[in-house]
């Protein structure tokens, strides 16, 4: 059985940069899917603008705790996660910004 959290497969290799991915694809999902902000706008792009969105936040919580981007370290996801809960915080249920940062946590358990 295939254990997925985000895109990522739990019974393979887990690297830094598919943690990174799955942050910005957690954030997707907690942030524009599951608040209906794409029915709002509807003109069909919408999908693709707001991943492109999401990611963007998730690149400007690494900036922000002075974590690289584009080859992060555990050490820079987990900065960048606390960033984000923190960010989220302002707009977010507890109990879900909690529910996505221990599904986050278990990607990152993952590295090595």
């Amino acid at each position: 059985m295939e254990n997925i959290i985000y895109g990522v497969n739990l019974n393979e290799e887990v690297t830094p940069l598919m943690v990174r991915d799955a942050i910005s694809q957690c954030f997707y999902e907690a942030h524009c899917q599951d608040t209906g902000f794409e029915e709002e706008t509807g003109d069909g792009n919408d999908k693709e603008r707001n991943q492109l969105y999401c990611q963007q936040i998730v690149k400007k919580s690494f900036e922000d705790s002075q974590a690289n981007f584009e080859n992060p370290t555990k050490e820079d996801i987990l900065k960048a996660v606390e960033e984000l809960k923190e960010f989220s915080k302002n707009f977010r249920d507890p109990s879900i910004i909690q529910k996505h940062f221990v599904e986050i946590l278990t990607l990152i358990d993952k590295l090595k």
